[in-house]
């Protein structure tokens, strides 16, 4: 079962480089993020042709998460439901199915803007309301994989250069114990389970100063797992192709192999 994530930055000025992407990468299983659609524009019937059924999330010109499946979806949810007070309300950040077996969650965290500010405070509260609402919906048992763009560099090395990112959000210690307490719940980085000792190996170049070029990058999009999916994590990438040539998105793919 193969399972992607990506950040298209935009899914209807990038919807061509997304069908080539799908033909030639071949994932079961596509978590998206920043569509940036409304659920009445997103373009189900093209996934379809594909021979993918999707499930949208969207609000419009900003945000969007979708999920993309050939293997079955199903139980599909939006948001933290009603239980949970979202300190992103009005955002489309957050949608789940059930595919093959495996509930995915495609997420796009808030990006936090500055440190300080209330952007970044509602960023901590939002990885708060997750925590809490995958502990009342999930157990570590499960098989869960949660996908997408976090906005956070997990470790130094996650970065091109800590001292460039001195005092700035994405790396910031409260920010990264939001992820440790994810792990600590019991999920894990897929991706490190085949990089375990690399380094730069990055998701995400500004579209400025050439960054994908002069390789100043960071590693925020993420494949996090319980321990029934990890351990079957055969191999991993993030697809460095699909951040080249015309129009693209200012993230890679990060895609993981399981053999369940």
């Amino acid at each position: 079962m193969r399972i992607a994530t990506w950040n298209v930055n935009s899914l209807k000025a990038r919807l061509p480089r997304v069908e080539e992407w799908i033909a030639y990468a071949q994932p079961d299983v596509l978590c998206i993020q920043e569509t940036k659609l409304a659920d009445k524009a997103f373009p189900a019937m093209a996934f379809s042709a594909l021979g993918y059924e999707s499930a949208h999330h969207g609000q419009g010109q900003w945000n969007g998460v979708a999920i993309l499946s050939r293997v079955g979806i199903e139980d599909v949810t939006s948001g933290f439901g009603d239980a949970f007070i979202d300190p992103y309300e009005g955002d489309a950040r957050v949608i789940s199915a059930t595919c093959n077996g495996v509930r995915v969650v495609s997420v796009y965290v808030p990006n936090g803007r500055e440190v300080p500010s209330e952007f970044y405070d509602r960023k901590l509260a939002w990885f708060d309301r997750l925590s809490e609402w995958i502990a009342a919906t999930c157990t570590p048992s499960d098989q869960l994989v949660i996908l997408g763009d976090f906005n956070v560099a997990p470790e130094d090395r996650d970065v091109w250069s800590m001292d460039s990112f001195e005092g700035s959000t994405h790396v910031t210690t409260p920010e990264r114990a939001a992820i440790t307490r994810l792990k600590e719940w019991g999920l894990e980085d897929a991706f490190r389970r085949i990089y375990p000792d690399i380094d730069h190996l990055y998701s995400y170049w500004d579209y400025r100063r050439g960054d994908f070029h002069q390789g100043r990058g960071m590693r925020i999009d993420l494949v996090l797992a319980t321990a029934s999916v990890a351990n079957h994590v055969t191999w991993a990438l993030v697809d460095r192709n699909a951040r080249k040539g015309t129009q693209p998105s200012d993230h890679a793919p990060v895609i993981v192999d399981i053999n369940l």
